[in-house]
């Protein structure tokens, strides 16, 4: 697939979550989300975050995080998170739905996934009945890899994943199936609400009640 067409799955994606987080109340901004410790309002914070972080804000906070991106990352989401009201946090991705940024040593697609999966941690603990599209998903399914799955932490041994919704399958094993956004977040290491997978192994990666 062309960069053009990348270009514009990214902004795609990117206006129809600011056009879904509109439609959030108070309460829904402060509501937990798959990432663990953070709310809406700290997810929204982190996705917008590439476009208000200069590039000498990024190498203090690096520094301040003794060059821990994943610190670095988090402790930057609670500052914004606390800065800026849902109002600002919107406006920041409205205003940058078809900005190039790409993440650091990646490319287009990695964009679009950063953005697919973040939306994913607020839809999907938020219960919102919203199904990713799926020349998307297969876009960032296929930037899916066992480098990927060890950065998240996500421990598959003896699993395959197989989308019901997808031509999709990861792994080998024992069968754990779901729409194929939800395999992508178990490729995550994220944990899920209670009935979106099915198999054996669905209780190891369901949230408990």
């Amino acid at each position: 697939m062309t960069d053009t067409l990348v270009r514009r799955a990214v902004t795609a994606e990117r206006t129809e979550l600011a056009e879904l987080l509109a439609g959030l109340d108070a309460a829904s901004w402060d509501a937990p989300t798959l990432c663990e410790g953070w709310r809406v309002r700290e997810v929204v914070a982190h996705i917008t975050m590439p476009y208000r972080l200069s590039s000498a804000g990024f190498a203090l906070g690096m520094l301040a995080a003794f060059g821990d991106f994943n610190r670095m990352a988090d402790r930057t989401a609670r500052v914004d998170a606390a800065a800026l009201s849902a109002a600002d946090l919107l406006k920041s991705l409205w205003d940058n739905v078809d900005h190039p940024w790409r993440p650091p040593g990646g490319g287009l697609t990695n964009a679009l996934s950063h953005d697919v999966i973040h939306g994913l941690d607020i839809t999907v603990a938020l219960g919102l009945d919203r199904r990713v599209p799926g020349d998307r998903m297969r876009l960032v399914l296929d930037t899916i890899d066992r480098k990927t799955v060890k950065l998240f932490g996500a421990d598959l041994g003896g699993i395959e994943l197989r989308a019901d919704d997808l031509d999709f399958s990861y792994g080998s094993g024992t069968v754990l199936s779901g729409h194929a956004q939800d395999l992508l977040l178990v490729l995550c290491g994220r944990k899920l609400p209670a009935g979106h997978l099915e198999g054996e192994p669905a209780q190891r990666f369901t949230k408990p009640l």
